[in-house]
């Protein structure tokens, strides 16, 4: 180990030391339950490590929290995602019914193209949905869209590839 990392450690150690009681009692206000707020408060940390760069003393708190509200929206998200696949599910017959293994993978590829598809913008999205799950044209979507075919054909591409790229992990 190197002295500058060493001194991340040690930096990390004091801003756990300092904040960690206050981050997981806020997170628990925000959560109802300590047992979310320990998992969260804990990928706090490890989100900062991996970013390998710490807020100043004085913008700690705010830091934290704000790298919190982030992870609470995701386990929100996440939640919901997972609660309307369920749901979809309780619809099937029992024998097209997934193992847990299945579902599992499935919510997990459902989070990343949802996550994929808040990257993009929000006309891109629109379209991408407008054509996959509604079925709608490109002319159909211009229209409704106000924008033209050739734009329509870009915002697709774009949600595909993002889509691509979320569930296969390779640039195109």
């Amino acid at each position: 180990m190197s002295i500058g990392e060493f001194v991340f450690q040690r930096q990390v150690e004091t801003l756990y030391v300092d904040h960690n009681s206050w981050l997981r009692s806020l997170l628990r206000r925000k959560l109802g339950n300590a047992f979310d707020a320990a998992d969260l408060a804990h990928d706090v940390y490890v989100q900062l490590m991996r970013k390998g760069q710490l807020p100043p003393v004085d913008e700690s708190r705010r830091h934290l929290a704000q790298i919190a509200n982030g992870l609470v929206i995701d386990l929100y998200r996440r939640r919901r995602i997972e609660s309307a696949y369920l749901e979809a599910l309780a619809l099937l017959p029992e024998p097209l019914v997934a193992c847990e293994e299945t579902r599992a993978l499935a919510i997990e590829a459902l989070i990343e193209i949802d996550a994929a598809l808040q990257s993009l913008s929000a006309k891109a999205r629109k379209a991408l949905l407008l054509c996959k799950l509604d079925g709608m044209s490109y002319r159909q979507i211009a229209v409704e869209l106000q924008v033209s075919v050739s734009s329509v054909e870009k915002y697709i591409a774009a949600g595909l590839l993002a889509c691509y790229q979320a569930l296969h992990g390779s640039e195109f």
